[in-house]
Formats: structure tokens, C-alpha cells, sequence
């Protein structure tokens, strides 16, 4: 069996693609939104001075939105605050408070400005989506998945909403009720349907359902067939259920379409050392290398492979730079030891052991202490 934790594309079904609409959050002028539960305060307002605040609050929220497409959101929070001050009951005012939050990424700030909106405006599928949007930023998957679901029942055909709830979904394993989002928004409008039977190849894979992955893949490499994260999801799937071959042709077409993706050369490294051919695993492991050079998961696995083999010079070279990588692993010292006592570079081993004890001893590593100690006493 092959893995596909190690594909971008698989793990990254746990974020959000998608991101808050502008539009139906800030666009519409702001004072004409005002309910009709107004403050005491504005509610003695004379008709005249109520008619100044309105020109007040729409001269404010267009300010906000300039400094929005200048993308100076602190200013642009401290401006609505002050639309906000004039008219609290506007669930709109607080809706732009929120989105431009979290455009800051403060999403903290953005959850309480648009639960506040809510609080006016219950009946508002982007006020509950862009809530879920943060709520999931923060890591509350079971409170963005209560937002998006609301965001769905009131506007069943909200694709961001839908898609949202797809993806929270699966952080939480439901895999079945994210496919139920991820049908339902790729029959709506302007969805992108590509990458939605992408997502759900993604769903079905974490899910172990390997033939129905691979189906909903092909759709996707169909209708995007140049699109590498497909092509290499599609090749675990079909490895996974048995057509070996046909998935290796697909990881290659991956590999092809992105030269770049360490993590593509290292699943079909994985492949052919699954089928016992070490010459090629060890080729395309060296092409990890090659594609990211500060990868460190591609020099562990190319040089423990190369320690197995017995080729040690490659192997010194590879775990040599590991230890530039990753000066703090103490395994890569030891392994670069290791290999380099196998040619006889026995003051350099000898370093590289004691660099490794060092480290092991900072970690609180005790078998790691003992091997190194015990290769130490060895050559001394």
C-alpha cells in the first residue's frame, strides 16, 4: 500500500480554499440597512438630525471601503467603529468590522463583530459563512461546521458555504457528510467542478475508499488535465486498489507536469521500493533531492536507503547535508557517522559521533546516548 499523507493536495483538504465574499458583506449603502430597533438615543433624534446621521454613517462606510481596497484595514476597522458608534443596530456595519478583520487575520476580532451581526440579522447565509470561515481559521471545527450548515440552510445554494462545510467536514472525518457538501456544490453555479471532484477524490482517499477515489479523480484529470496534484492523488488511488502500474504512470505524468514536487519523486521512489527495485526507488529519491534541495524528509529517506545498499559515499554526502538542514538531529550526525566509518574516515566519524552523543544528551535521548557511546568506545 502507499501512502498519501505526503501530498499537499490530500493534507491541505483540512484548510479552507475559498475565502470571505466581499460582496453582500460591505457593498450596499450601510444606513439605509438600520433596523428598526434603533437606540433610545437616535430614536429622539429630530428628523433632520437623523437624516445628518444617515449622510454621517454612508460617508463613513465609504471611507472604510477605500481604505479596504487600499488594503488599510486597521484604519479601515477604526472608521466603521465609528458607522457603528452612530447606528449599533446595523448588522452590515459589524459584518465589514468583521471582514476586515480578518483580512488582518485577527480572527478572534472578526468571530465577535460578525456574531454580533448575527445578533441583528440572523437570517444572513454570508453573515454565518464568514463566522464559519473564522471559526475555522481558529481551529473550532465543530463551530464552523454549525455555521456553514446554518449558511446552507438559509441559501442552499451558497457554493462558498458549501464548500466550506465540505472542507470542515473532513477535518473531522465525516467523510460522508462532506461528500453530500461537495455533490451539492458542484451542481450549483460557478463552481469550479475540476477542483470539487478533486476534493472529493481527496475525501475518498482519507477515507480508504480507493476505487471510488480513483473515479472521481479521473473526472477531475479529465476536466484538468494538467493539473499535477490530481495526476499524483489519482496514482495512489489506483495503487491502492491494485492497478499498479496504471498509478505509476499517473505519479509519472505528475512528476512531469511539476519537476519541482519533491514529494511526487519520493512517492514513486516509494513504489518501486515496495516492488523491491532499489535502483530506481534510489534514482527518484535523488530527484527529491534534486527538486528541493532543502527538503529534509527527501535526504533522510534517499540516505537511509543509500546506507542500506552500502553505498556509503553517496551516503556522506546525503546525510551531510541533513545535518546542514537540520543541525539540531542528532540521528543524522549518528547516520553520517555511520557511513562515514565504512570508509575508513575514522577522525570525521569520530566527530560526527560525538556531535550526535552531544545532541542526544541535550534531547534527553537515551538510546540514542547508548549507540553513540558505544560506536565512541569502538573506534577510540
Amino acid at each position: 500500500m502507499i501512502s498519501s499523507k505526503t501530498f499537499n493536495s490530500v493534507t491541505a483538504i483540512a484548510s479552507l480554499l475559498i475565502s470571505l465574499p466581499i460582496a453582500g458583506l460591505v457593498n450596499m449603502p450601510l444606513a439605509t440597512a438600520q433596523t428598526e430597533n434603533s437606540s433610545a438615543t437616535a430614536q429622539q433624534l429630530t428628523p433632520q438630525q437623523r437624516q445628518e446621521q444617515s449622510r454621517r454613517v454612508n460617508e463613513l462606510v465609504r471611507q472604510g471601503r477605500d481604505l479596504m481596497r487600499s488594503r488599510r484595514f486597521s484604519e479601515a476597522i477604526a472608521i466603521y467603529e465609528q458607522a457603528a458608534a452612530l447606528e449599533p443596530n446595523n448588522a452590515r456595519i459589524h459584518s465589514a468590522i468583521g471582514f476586515a478583520h480578518a483580512q488582518e487575520q485577527n480572527y478572534a476580532a472578526a468571530v465577535s463583530a460578525y456574531r454580533r451581526a448575527i445578533e441583528l440579522d440572523g437570517n444572513n447565509a454570508n453573515f454565518h459563512y464568514a463566522l464559519g470561515f473564522c471559526l475555522a481559521n481558529l481551529g473550532d471545527n465543530a463551530g464552523a461546521a454549525e455555521s456553514y450548515r446554518r449558511a446552507v440552510a438559509l441559501d442552499p445554494n451558497n457554493l462558498d458555504a458549501n464548500l466550506g462545510l465540505g472542507a470542515i467536514l473532513s477535518r473531522l472525518q465525516d467523510y460522508d457528510g462532506a461528500l453530500a457538501a461537495y455533490r451539492r456544490a458542484v451542481s450549483l453555479r460557478g463552481a469550479n467542478s475540476a477542483r470539487i471532484y478533486e476534493s472529493m477524490g481527496e475525501v475518498l482517499l482519507l477515507a480508504a475508499r480507493y476505487r471510488d477515489a480513483a473515479e472521481m479523480l479521473q473526472q477531475a484529470a479529465e476536466l484538468a488535465p494538467r493539473r499535477a496534484e490530481v495526476q499524483a492523488n489519482l496514482g495512489v488511488a489506483l495503487v491502492n486498489s491494485g492497478r499498479v502500474q496504471d498509478g505509476l504512470n499517473a505519479l509519472r505524468r505528475a512528476a512531469e507536469l511539476e519537476p519541482r514536487n519533491a514529494n511526487i519523486f519520493l512517492q514513486i521512489g516509494d513504489l518501486y521500493r515496495a516492488q523491491g527495485n532499489l535502483q530506481e526507488a534510489t534514482t527518484f529519491y535523488q530527484r527529491a533531492t534534486f527538486a528541493e534541495p532543502n527538503s529534509a524528509d527527501a535526504h533522510t529517506i534517499l540516505g537511509n536507503l543509500l546506507l542500506e545498499q552500502g553505498n556509503y559515499l553517496q551516503a556522506i554526502i546525503t546525510f551531510r547535508r541533513l545535518t546542514e538542514l537540520e543541525p539540531e538531529n542528532g540521528d543524522a550526525f549518528y547516520k553520517l557517522g555511520v557511513a562515514l566509518q565504512e570508509r575508513d574516515r575514522r577522525s570525521e566519524a569520530l566527530a560526527a559521533f560525538r556531535s550526535a552523543l552531544q545532541l542526544y544528551e541535550q534531547q534527553g535521548n537515551t538510546e540514542g546516548v547508548a549507540q553513540a557511546e558505544s560506536m565512541i568506545k569502538k573506534l577510540n
